[in-house]
């Protein structure tokens, strides 16, 4: 009976990775990379990327700056709200079309016709930048936190730039190795990641409050507005919404692990609106237990450490040991976070340039036959990160204009599917989205528009330099960087991207029987299944 039960289990799980291969192949690609995460993994990896509570931490005093523990609780659950309008709307487009490419691949489906592949193509860009950005963010800030501990066990331990890059190095090396050599037990390393990130959460939070003694009072959690950012109270409110932004991205993760995930049509919406729902509610005990443990905020601020949440830690226990053991939790969580940052950035390298849209497209899009991974895209990633650390040597400004794009590229990238769809909808363009996981059609359009207005405000707001009076230090320059982004995107798209671009190829016309991979027209959509149109 045993022997039974496992050939029926083996039999249906062959069957389903058969339907996704199908799907994929209807897309107009090949399955190359080897489909090994289930649904838990899948959580565990994603969930380790967004990590909502750590990440809030490493932007902690911004937050208490532009507003004030009320800001950031109230804005944060705010942001969460919105982000769900979001990720409820990707995991819908990306339970019809999944593909690695994610949020490029999608807005080539559902963008009118006539500019699909050049809204596309943009979006790409974004993202690729977004995810590259944000890898060298996490070196960067894990790389702190090491350097903090040993700043607060050894206070005549200066902190360099250069310590931190070549810290961020090793690190990336790390990273590196793992993704090259461990790919086929980032399923099973997945689960314990989340094991691990849960268990942390809980021991840093029940720790702290155990064990600090002067609490702030509910007024200054919850009420007491605090605005050192020279700015008017409004602008200070709304600046305040950045920290809260920070911690609520990358959760597109799973689409673009999809061509790796068994039952991906099914289980990758699943993790997407899981890891939003885990971050907002850790994230949420996380910032008002901190709040309350929060000592004199200028000292807390300008600690020797750089990192405030040490500060917090060591206030609150008392003991460098105790601080050092909470600190490296989040160490820990923070490097498996970046390994799963640099498998995600490979995918979607690996993915765009399948599509020729990057560069040399042909070496990129190389998948190892031994490993089943885009070896060469690692390469990529991983020397694009170490490019973007190596800012830190010259200037801080330089580099925290690269903390500044790495959200702005998630927010622009996660905007357009959604606003492609809304085009499409009122042009005439729609596209059927037939996944196992789905809404009404109104529902999921009302999704839309709630997501892309949020996405579109915090964007905007990301442009703001965060404190008064604006020069040259204070200035902030992400406009500047997605001015760039934006050109390169352009040269890109003149010199090789019109010609040769091509995105999700099926298509399929009127009856859905027929399928032609030649370049689409006004008259074509691209539903996987039409049979089952809304």
């Amino acid at each position: 009976m045993n022997l039974f039960d496992n050939m029926t289990r083996a039999d249906s799980a062959f069957q389903a990775t058969m339907g996704e291969e199908l799907v994929l192949e209807k897309l107009g690609y090949q399955q190359e990379l080897k489909r090994s995460f289930g649904l838990l993994g899948m959580i565990g990896f994603s969930f380790g990327i967004v990590t909502s509570w750590s990440a809030l931490g490493g932007v902690l005093i911004s937050g208490v700056k532009a507003g004030g523990p009320p800001v950031m609780i109230w804005s944060w659950l705010g942001v969460c709200v919105a982000s769900l309008a979001v990720a409820y709307s990707m995991a819908e487009i990306c339970s019809a079309f999944p593909v690695a490419g994610g949020q490029y691949s999608w807005v080539m489906v559902l963008a009118p016709p006539k500019i699909a592949r050049g809204m596309s193509w943009v979006t790409g860009w974004f993202l690729l930048i977004g995810l590259l950005a944000v890898g060298a963010t996490v070196n960067f800030l894990t790389a702190n936190l090491i350097l903090g501990q040993a700043n607060l066990v050894h206070p005549d331990y200066i902190i360099e730039r250069w310590h931190t890059t070549l810290v961020a190095y090793g690190l990336l090396a790390i990273c590196l190795l793992a993704n090259i050599y461990l790919p086929r037990w980032f399923n099973k390393m997945s689960w314990a990641v989340l094991v691990w990130n849960v268990a942390s959460f809980l021991a840093i939070v029940i720790t702290l409050l155990a064990t600090n003694k002067n609490k702030r009072s509910a007024s200054f959690v919850f009420k007491d507005f605090n605005n050192d950012t020279g700015f008017s109270p409004a602008m200070g409110a709304v600046l305040g919404l950045l920290q809260a932004a920070f911690g609520m991205v990358c959760y597109d993760a799973p689409a673009h692990m999809t061509e790796e995930m068994k039952h991906a049509s099914k289980e990758a919406p699943i993790a997407i609106i899981s890891s939003v729902y885990m971050g907002a509610i850790t994230g949420f005990i996380f910032l008002v237990s901190i709040s309350f443990c929060i000592g004199d905020i200028d000292s807390v601020a300008n600690t020797s450490t750089g990192q405030p949440l040490i500060q917090i830690m060591y206030d609150s226990t008392g003991s460098y040991l105790a601080t050092c053991i909470l600190a490296s939790m989040i160490c820990v969580i923070q490097q498996c976070s970046n390994i799963a940052i640099m498998a995600e950035s490979s995918r979607t390298i690996y993915a765009f340039a399948r599509d020729h849209g990057l560069p040399f497209s042909r070496v990129w899009a190389q998948v190892d036959r031994k490993r089943s991974i885009p070896l060469a895209a690692l390469f990529l990633t991983a020397a694009v990160q170490m490019a973007f650390n190596a800012i830190y040597f010259g200037t801080l400004t330089g580099f925290l204009t690269i903390v500044a794009i790495s959200t702005e590229g998630f927010y622009v990238s996660y905007a357009m599917p959604l606003l492609a769809r809304l085009l499409g909808h009122f042009t005439g363009h729609v596209v059927p989205l037939n996944g196992p996981y789905k809404f009404r059609r109104n529902t999921s359009l009302a999704l839309n528009a709630a997501g892309l207005f949020y996405l579109t405000l915090t964007s905007i707001t990301f442009n703001f330099p965060t404190s008064a009076p604006v020069n040259k230090d204070t200035m902030n320059y992400n406009s500047a960087a997605v001015g760039v982004i934006m050109l390169i995107s352009l040269i890109t798209w003149i010199t090789t991207g019109h010609k040769n671009f091509t995105g999700p190829r099926v298509v399929i016309h009127g009856d859905g029987n027929g399928s032609d991979s030649s370049p689409p027209d006004e008259n074509e959509v691209f539903p996987v299944d039409q049979k089952r149109a809304d």
